[in-house]
């Protein structure tokens, strides 16, 4: 045009810019987008071990569209910590527990019976938000677990029935 610029060209993100990655050995073609490959992505990138790098050549840092949603996805699904590296299973997967729901007695039975070591004046939210951290590094074996269910359920060993006076062998 006449040389000068307004600045409403770099506002609308690269034009004829082809992405700046490298996807599994090969400079991808597509045509880049908005979304620049910043450190945080590129950590993302690492911890995912996505196979993806940033091509030393390109003169720009502007990814397509195609690999920013695979780095959202990536980024989104995380990695269960017993699962192995090819499983597709994720956190999503495990119901997740809301603590908020219960009394502030109750939370405040279960910092006392776990001795779960608090300031001493937090208010629901901040004593739900510990417990949470703390609940969540209980080691569970599924396995067990659901042995032993099975194994109260077939025995009638309900502990409710038993402080009411109530015994398996009288009902039966």
């Amino acid at each position: 045009m006449n040389g000068f610029s307004t600045g409403e060209e770099d506002s609308r993100g690269p034009t004829d810019q082809v992405c700046c990655l490298i996807d599994n050995a090969e400079r991808c073609t597509k045509a880049a987008g908005n979304a620049s490959y910043s450190k945080r992505i590129q950590k993302t990138v690492t911890q995912r071990r996505l196979n993806l790098s940033l091509d030393n050549t390109a003169r720009h840092i502007y990814i397509c569209d195609f690999h920013k949603m695979i780095i959202q996805c990536a980024r989104t699904k995380r990695r269960r910590r017993d699962s192995e590296d090819d499983s597709n299973e994720t956190d999503t997967d495990i119901p997740e527990v809301d603590l908020f729901q219960l009394q502030v007695n109750t939370l405040r039975k279960y910092k006392r019976h776990y001795k779960v070591p608090t300031k001493p004046s937090l208010n629901k939210a901040q004593l739900a938000d510990n417990l949470m951290k703390h609940f969540k590094t209980i080691p569970v074996k599924e396995k067990d677990v659901v042995t032993f269910f099975i194994y109260t359920v077939k025995t009638n060993g309900n502990k409710l029935d038993q402080k009411n006076g109530v015994n398996s062998s009288e009902t039966t």
